[in-house]
C-alpha cells in the first residue's frame, strides 16, 4: 500500500525542513509513502526552506498557492495531488509526532476502519490537559457538541491527525478553506456513515507565541460548520 502525507504550510519556516525530514525517515514496515507539500502563500522564508526539495527529491512533490488560501484550501489542494491508498494530514509544527502514524494507519491496513482519527484528548482528564485551559475547554466543547449531533462519541475532531482510506475522500465534498475543514471533514465521515475511530496520540502544544495560528474566531467557525452540516441533507 502507498500512504500519502499531505502538508499544508503557512510560515513555518523554523520547523518545516525538519518536519520535513522525521516524515522521510519513518520506515511504513514496506509500505511506500509520498509527501505532498503545500505552501500556502508563507512571507516568512518558508518557500526558500522548501527550495531543497522542490527538485530530484524521491517521494516529495512540492505546490506553493500563489497567495494565503488558508489551510482548508491547501489540504484540499493536497488531497486531489495524493496517489496514496491511505491519506493522512500532517502540519508543519511540531506539535505531533509523525512517528504516530505506524499505529493509526493499523485500524485501515486490517480493515477495521475506514478513518482515523489520532486524539490529544482520549483518556485524558482535565489534570492531566496540556496547553491552556480555554484552548483545552475549547476542543473538549466542539467534541461534545460533534457528539451530540452526529450521534458518535468523539473527543478530538480539531485533530490534524486524520487518516482516510483513499476512497474515503473520493465520497467527501469538501468546501471549507480555513481551519473549518475540521469539522467539515468529522460531519461528513460520520453522515456517509463510514467507519471512524480514534486511537490516542502524543501532543506537545506551542502558544500563540510561538506561532499557533487558531484564534476564537475559528471556534466559532466550527461551531457554525457542524450545524450547517447537519442540516444539510
Amino acid at each position: 500500500m502507498k500512504v500519502s502525507i499531505v502538508i499544508p504550510v503557512f510560515n513555518e519556516a523554523r520547523t518545516v525542513a525538519t518536519l520535513i525530514e522525521k516524515v522521510r525517515e519513518l520506515n511504513f514496515d514496506g509500505h511506500e509513502k509520498e509527501l505532498i507539500i503545500v505552501n500556502d502563500g508563507s512571507s516568512d522564508g518558508t518557500r526558500e526552506a522548501l527550495k531543497p526539495y522542490e527538485r530530484g527529491v524521491a517521494g516529495v512533490q512540492v505546490f506553493h498557492n500563489p497567495v494565503n488560501l488558508g489551510k482548508g484550501a491547501s489540504v484540499r489542494i493536497g488531497f486531489s495531488l495524493a496517489k496514496g491508498d491511505i491519506v493522512t494530514i500532517q502540519d508543519a509544527d511540531l506539535e505531533l509526532d509523525p512517528a504516530e502514524y505506524h499505529k493509526l494507519i493499523v485500524p485501515i491496513v486490517d480493515g477495521t476502519a475506514d478513518v482515523v482519527f489520532g486524539s490529544r484528548f482520549l483518556g485524558q482528564s482535565l489534570m492531566q490537559k496540556k496547553g491552556s485551559l480555554p484552548f483545552y475547554l475549547a476542543n473538549r466543547g466542539l467534541a461534545v457538541l460533534a457528539t451530540a449531533l452526529y450521534g458518535q462519541k468523539l473527543t478530538d475532531i480539531e485533530t490534524c491527525y486524520k487518516v482516510f482510506r483513499r476512497d474515503v475522500l473520493d465520497k467527501l465534498k469538501l468546501r471549507a478553506s480555513r481551519f473549518e475543514l475540521e469539522p467539515e471533514l468529522t460531519a461528513q465521515v460520520i453522515k456517509n456513515g463510514f467507519r471512524l475511530v480514534e486511537l490516542p496520540i502524543g501532543y506537545s502544544p506551542r502558544s500563540h507565541a510561538d506561532g499557533k495560528k487558531i484564534s476564537w474566531r475559528d471556534g466559532i467557525t466550527a461551531v457554525m460548520m457542524l450545524i450547517d452540516q447537519k442540516l444539510k441533507p
